[in-house]
């Protein structure tokens, strides 16, 4: 493809805090962009161009769209395949492209493609029965997590199997198929964000090290406290899933790491990622700068790192310390604009950036 000219038009689907800050970076390079997104008052919108409402079912606003933007690309893996596929069909440019959403919205089939492509994963097993789950038990054992299928993050749609007996019951609690994987005693968790350009260069970001709590990612690391083997064995997964697919963008997989440094796959996200929001202030380009500059058909952005990282997410009451924070000089703070505090739900981040 052609480098889009500064001028052009970027459409996100979606309109979270992802989508706000790929286009306050799209804005920074001279791009316009349009949201398209099912809810009013959105984070991204109020940093836009143009915001579309609308259902990502509706083919007719779905076409509408497309004719007013050169590129589309997308803030979260659910937006269904099939609105990049009816995107598509109207004649847009789509990054990244259905076939990869579509397996990054099943926890499944995107387990089953890591194994496919020789990338580890945890035992798992297809559950669409209290039967299924019964004997997935059986084979695999406790402890375990029992996960829906589609649309759980942060976790939501998740049950933990201490042991055999929570298993009863727990498929009529999930209410919906579901994916039970078996327990992996890590030693930390981490992920990598890579991106991969128009003409097929890629760039990897260092890796990060992630703590979580109530399922959500709470706190970032950076450096990861990790051997050599393991970043390089995180890259060659990266770049098999972007050659795989001839993606374009940033794709972030999660891993497990094991006590002898060993990549256990945990999930993938064909997206920005929250883990990456240190990049803003701690990498000569952020991950949201690359994004845009990939799906544009711009050269990629150079990703080193330039301090020891501590990023903080704020989630539901955190938010509320912003007094204290924009206070402190060593915090670069940011926030969604979100108009309602809810526990649970990610409200901004705070970075930090260390000499060692």
């Amino acid at each position: 493809m052609s480098p889009l000219q500064p001028g052009s038009t970027i459409g996100i689907l979606g309109g979270g805090q992802l989508g706000r800050m790929l286009a306050i970076s799209a804005a920074q390079l001279g791009f316009d962009v349009h949201i398209f997104t099912d809810e009013p008052d959105s984070p991204a919108s109020r940093v836009a161009a143009k915001t579309v409402i609308g259902s990502y079912s509706d083919h007719a606003a779905l076409a509408d769209f497309a004719r007013h933007v050169n590129i589309v690309t997308t803030e979260f893996e659910n937006v269904p395949a099939e609105t990049a596929e009816a995107l598509i069909a109207a004649g847009a440019r789509v990054a990244p492209t259905p076939n990869v959403l579509a397996i990054a919205q099943d926890r499944f089939d995107e387990k089953s493609y890591f194994l496919s492509a020789g990338i580890a994963t945890p035992p798992f097993k297809a559950i669409g029965s209290q039967d299924d789950l019964d004997a997935a038990i059986a084979e695999i054992g406790a402890p375990a997590i029992l996960k829906t299928r589609r649309l759980g993050y942060d976790g939501r749609g998740q049950i933990r199997i201490k042991t055999a007996a929570d298993a009863i019951g727990a498929y009529e609690k999930l209410g919906a198929p579901g994916i039970l994987e078996g327990f992996c005693a890590f030693e930390r968790e981490v992920s990598i964000i890579a991106a991969r350009g128009a003409n097929g260069a890629i760039a990897f970001y260092d890796l990060n090290e992630n703590e979580h709590a109530g399922g959500i990612l709470s706190r970032t690391t950076l450096p990861a406290n990790v051997i050599e083997s393991t970043v390089i064995a995180a890259q060659a997964a990266a770049r098999r899933v972007l050659e795989a697919f001839d993606y374009v963008g940033v794709l972030t997989i999660e891993f497990f790491v094991m006590p002898d440094g060993a990549l256990i796959a945990n999930e993938m996200a064909p997206r920005v990622h929250n883990s990456g929001h240190w990049t803003i202030e701690g990498a000569l380009t952020s991950q949201f700068e690359q994004h845009i500059r990939a799906v544009v058909g711009w050269p990629l952005g150079p990703t080193t790192r330039i301090a020891a990282i501590e990023m903080l997410n704020l989630i539901g009451e955190d938010a509320n310390d912003w007094p204290q924070l924009a206070a402190d000089p060593t915090a670069r703070l940011h926030l969604y604009g979100k108009r309602e505090v809810r526990a649970g739900r990610k409200m901004g981040h705070v970075t930090k950036l260390r000499s060692s």
